[in-house]
């Protein structure tokens, strides 16, 4: 576990194969270190260069006479052994190989080579094949992709591991879409060193780490990740999106990873024991994420709808309905004799509970703080349709003071385009999740419920 940390907190890092050229591997890298302001050294290594962009390049790492905590290797695949080699002696703790051409092309042999060496030298090796690593508060970055491309997530609790780099890169950028925050990211590959079970070890006793997120084709080792699984039954969200359900997914997880997808049934049954979230698609795992990174533990089951679309509040009544564990609540005569004081006649005092398509930001919040304070509701879903004339930003300012205040889980839900886009940003990265349709706010619902009924009876 400390050799881990090397890969998350190092204080100098090697970049092996490091170039001015860009759009090259090795220039991306080291642009992607200069431009998070990663505050450690930085060691570039190059056999066919003195300096790059005015800094010092050195032929071999094992010239360089300081501690080096961690390096990324971007050479070819060939090459890939002697450089480890070269790392373990010159006391390199921690190692990222992006480099692909192993065991996913049938070379086994030699990705099975460097396995031995980082052993031999007691290294951390994540990958090869892989994307690397980031950590948003040490601000490592070892992705191999161009920083205008992909929308950069805030820092926050939630750490994703993705055995496939495409698909990890696609998340990232879908994070910072959906406005939560990330803490780590790793793309892991074919897992020659470190693997899935190893990097959640990791994860759930990182203090940095709220939500454990995974993208996974096929777990290595299946004793080891039951053991893992047991130890830390409970103590941390963990969303699971498990790839290769069917024989030909199977298959192509192998040629993508060399891995070794096993039968999806027996997987699913494993994950619901040790009280995992399965999701079905990416769209659902950062559902889950959010949720999870914004929200504690409810009171109960009984849901609370207010709108200001009564077509949209019937399709989420619809949904939490339809759903398993979560209800809709019943208002208390407390509650529905003080919403009758306010509201305009207009308005039928139940739930869900209508606004009408004029509600401003004063009539939401008396709303959301009776409904808050009825101990027959659990938790919250607040619609809001900016197309309507209340919709704004007053509004939307109002739901987050109204989030911070709340003992209670509250999420939004709002549907539309650029300007109802523009709010849900502002929402979210306030702090309160929203959603864009009533069967994501369901199902989200039914995944916090889950988690903390199942970590009740650990």
């Amino acid at each position: 576990m400390n050799q881990i940390n090397y890969l998350f907190k190092p204080k100098s890092v090697a970049i092996i194969g490091a170039s001015r050229i860009p759009g090259k591997v090795g220039n991306i890298i080291l642009m992607n270190y200069l431009n998070e302001g990663y505050p450690g050294k930085i060691f570039l290594v190059n056999k066919n260069a003195d300096s790059i962009m005015g800094m010092r390049s050195y032929r071999r790492v094992t010239e360089i006479k300081e501690r080096i905590d961690s390096a990324v290797i971007a050479v070819p695949a060939e090459v890939v052994p002697a450089v480890m080699e070269d790392c373990g002696k010159a006391g390199v703790r921690s190692v990222v190989v992006v480099s692909g051409g192993f065991s996913e092309i049938g070379k086994t042999d030699l990705q099975d080579q460097i396995a031995g060496i980082a052993k031999k030298y007691g290294m951390a090796l994540i990958g090869p094949n892989c994307l690397g690593i980031m950590d948003s508060r040490s601000r490592i970055n070892t992705l191999f992709l161009p920083s205008y491309k992909l929308a950069k997530p805030r820092v926050g609790g939630v750490s994703f591991i993705a055995q496939s780099g495409a698909v990890g890169s696609v998340i990232l950028d879908m994070i910072a879409g959906e406005g939560f925050g990330l803490s780590k990211f790793v793309s892991y590959g074919n897992a020659a060193g470190l693997d899935e079970t190893d990097l959640i070890d990791y994860l759930m006793e990182d203090e940095e780490t709220k939500v454990i997120v995974i993208y996974v084709e096929g777990i290595k080792n299946g004793r080891k990740f039951i053991s893992m699984a047991n130890k830390f039954k409970g103590k941390k969200p963990v969303v699971i999106l498990k790839a290769g359900r069917t024989e030909a997914g199977s298959k192509a997880a192998h040629s993508h990873t060399a891995s070794l997808a096993g039968n999806y049934q027996t997987n699913e049954a494993v994950f619901r024991q040790f009280g995992f979230t399965i999701a079905n698609d990416l769209s659902d795992l950062l559902y889950f994420a959010k949720i999870f990174e914004s929200e504690g533990e409810p009171k109960g089951n009984r849901i609370g709808i207010i709108t200001n679309g009564g077509g949209v509040g019937v399709l989420t009544t619809d949904a939490i309905s339809s759903s398993k564990g979560i209800t809709l609540g019943e208002l208390s005569k407390k509650t529905a004799e003080d919403l009758r004081k306010v509201m305009p006649v207009l308005v039928n005092i139940r739930n869900p509970l209508d606004l009408a398509g004029d509600a401003d930001d004063k009539r939401y919040h008396d709303a959301i703080s009776m409904m808050m304070e009825d101990p027959q509701i659990d938790m919250l879903v607040v619609i809001i349709l900016f197309q309507t004339p209340g919709g704004d930003s007053r509004l939307a300012s109002e739901l987050v003071n109204m989030k911070i205040s709340s003992d209670k889980p509250m999420v939004a839900l709002s549907i539309g385009s650029a300007y109802t886009e523009m709010h849900k940003m502002m929402m979210e990265e306030s702090g309160l999740p929203v959603y864009d349709s009533p069967r994501s706010v369901a199902l989200s619902l039914e995944a916090l419920l889950s988690f903390y009924q199942f970590r009740k009876g650990c």
